[in-house]
């Protein structure tokens, strides 16, 4: 029953702090600030996704996470070399 509340709590902590990146992915006043708000809102998923695999003992969740994880890298390579303008 511990584990269930640590488990709520966290999602609660977990849900306002990808409202936090999200606001900040929308309104970041700079290419940057959105690009770094993307990465953050990338990277909370993966964690939600291996928490989620580790609470239900499912393992194509983590396969998920870490295509996600890998996407994310190579996308904000990508988004970094067009902002510096060497893409």
């Amino acid at each position: 029953m511990s584990e269930m509340i640590e488990l709520i709590y966290f999602a609660i902590f977990y849900i306002l702090c990808c409202f936090i990146a999200i606001y900040r992915l929308i309104k970041g006043p700079t290419a940057p600030d959105r690009a770094v708000a993307g990465d953050g809102v990338d990277v909370m998923t993966d964690m939600a996704l291996v928490l989620v695999a580790m609470y239900s003992g499912r393992g194509i969740y983590l396969d998920i996470a870490i295509v996600t994880a890998i996407l994310g890298f190579l996308s904000q390579v990508l988004i970094g070399k067009y902002l510096e303008g060497t893409l």
